[in-house]
């Protein structure tokens, strides 16, 4: 089988008017350049002073993986998604039908009674840590507070909070502990802007999608409790303000994240206040030697304060900026209920092998138990996934897009949230390419195991563009010894596949350069 440049889908024939100087040219017009002059200088809480900042320092590039999960008191219903704290109250939904018929009426049994059985018993931070560890990823952390109000730390602020009720210990503290002695960087992430009751006093639309709960006189949502409010976001808007702000900048100098991630509605939020919040975040890391990162959705921040994140979804070329994409490891929902099905390694692994190629970080979601175990079945596509990188890591962490991020039959379709996919059915026949950053080193990474004997043949990588020198001193099947036979012709390049031990998963040819 010979697969040719031209008879590839992907690559059409603008590509192929494109001079490309192969394995030569400098690829750092990828990553944005910001100069401070001064070190110690102090951020102002105004977008021209907050775009000093480095949005996506050197350490994050480099990560490509990290893990978080959606795991609190929407845990012990297990049934529907991390919605069920809202849509139990919806007549018409299957959550609101599935409470009244498993708990009782909604009049009786509301969300907070769940609280008492999110015990967290088998939770074990240290055990977490490891298992992140190993499967490769390079930072991890909890949702610190999802839309229903519940905070998965030691607060003061928030009296609905995992160290006073529920598990009774501080999930957050405990995590960043063996995190950090794990060598891995702490990523917190806050939904919380949602929890705001903002359709309270129209009865026509108190199910609105602007609120997480909705207001109702029949129910617990509605209570006049200076601590049940709070957990329903029944508070005047200007207090929720200040407790947005409140909670945020507690986890700031309680636990000090790397990185702060937010699922959108900064639009319901005042600007000044989020401008205040990265100002502080970004003051506070200076203080402590931190190069920090903010993750953003939709259009909530300029491209040069955050990253910005593409939620189960990728992009479809290279961009300059580091992005990310959050992705589910399962495809029924974000937190465990009860018929999770998964998604299998490949899947994972090869998707995040394309957003690598295109600049981009994968932040993987996990769904944990309310008792604190996490399934077997996630537990064995993470112990798969850190043995590829165990073998190819190299092709992923510490590198850079080349020029072009590769091609391929692969048809992606589009993401929920933008972008393309991110349950692409990649193959063999689909090839990622990635460069280290010294450009000493180029990565060909088939999306499969390729047929020995086939022959690779691209137009890109002619003799002609890069003459009168080839700046290949070697190629090798990463992992190996065995050097796999190529040519360098006037008019293309061809790599034949060796017949040799080769992965499943994806398999990786190594370009030593000159």
């Amino acid at each position: 089988m010979l697969l040719k440049l031209s008879a590839l889908p992907t690559f059409t024939s603008v590509f192929l008017s494109i001079l490309f100087f192969f394995f030569t040219s400098c690829n750092e017009k990828n990553i944005p350049s910001k100069v401070v002059e001064d070190e110690q200088i102090k951020y102002e809480a105004n977008w021209e002073s907050l775009s000093k900042h480095i949005e996506a320092p050197n350490w994050f590039q480099d990560a490509k993986f990290g893990i978080y999960f959606h795991w609190g008191v929407y845990s012990v219903p297990a049934y529907g998604s991390e919605w069920y704290a809202s849509k139990m109250y919806h007549p018409g939904t299957s959550e609101f039908e599935h409470h009244k018929n498993t708990y009782g009426p909604q009049s009786e049994f509301g969300y907070k009674d769940f609280v008492p059985d999110f015990t967290a018993e088998h939770f074990d931070a240290e055990e977490w840590a490891a298992l992140f560890k190993k499967s490769g990823a390079k930072f991890a952390g909890p949702v610190a507070q999802h839309h229903d109000g519940f905070a998965m730390w030691d607060s003061e602020v928030n009296p609905w909070n995992a160290a006073d009720k529920g598990p009774k210990r501080d999930i957050t503290g405990e995590l960043t502990k063996a995190l950090r002695k794990n060598d891995l960087k702490l990523i917190t992430t806050f939904h919380h802007a949602r929890n705001l009751q903002r359709n309270k006093d129209n009865q026509d639309n108190w199910r609105g999608f602007n609120s997480h709960f909705p207001y109702n006189p029949d129910y617990d949502t509605s209570s006049e409790d200076p601590v049940i409010r709070k957990l329903y976001g029944n508070i005047p808007t200007d207090e929720f303000h200040q407790y947005w702000s409140d909670q945020i900048t507690e986890v700031l100098d309680q636990y000090q994240p790397d990185i702060i991630w937010f699922d959108s509605w900064f639009n319901f939020i005042p600007e000044k206040r989020v401008q205040q919040m990265c100002a502080d975040y970004f003051n506070k890391a200076a203080k402590t030697n931190q190069e920090v990162v903010i993750a953003y959705k939709q259009s909530d921040l300029p491209l040069e304060v955050g990253v910005h994140d593409i939620e189960q979804g990728g992009r479809k070329d290279i961009s300059e900026r580091t992005w990310m994409t959050d992705i589910t490891l399962s495809f029924k929902s974000w937190c465990f209920v009860e018929g999770q099905t998964y998604k299998p390694t490949s899947m994972v692994m090869r998707n995040l092998i394309d957003v690598v190629s295109k600049n981009g970080v994968v932040l993987l979601n996990i769904s944990p138990k309310a008792d604190g175990t996490i399934s077997e079945e996630q537990r064995k596509i993470l112990r798969e996934m850190g043995s590829w990188f165990s073998k190819y890591g190299e092709s992923i962490y510490a590198t850079k897009p080349w020029d072009l991020f590769g091609f391929g039959n692969a048809s992606a379709g589009e993401g929920s949230h933008g972008g393309q996919s991110s349950t692409v059915e990649y193959t063999a026949n689909d090839i990622r390419i990635t460069q280290s950053r010294d450009e000493k080193s180029l990565y060909m990474i088939f999306l499969g195991k390729p047929k020995v004997g086939d022959t690779i043949k691209l137009h890109l990588m002619a003799k002609h563009r890069y003459a009168p020198h080839s700046p290949i001193k070697r190629i090798s099947l990463l992992g190996t010894d065995i050097e796999p036979e190529f040519n360098l012709g006037d008019t293309h390049f061809e790599l034949t596949i060796p017949d040799a031990p080769m992965d499943d998963i994806a398999t990786v040819f190594k370009f030593e350069l000159e």
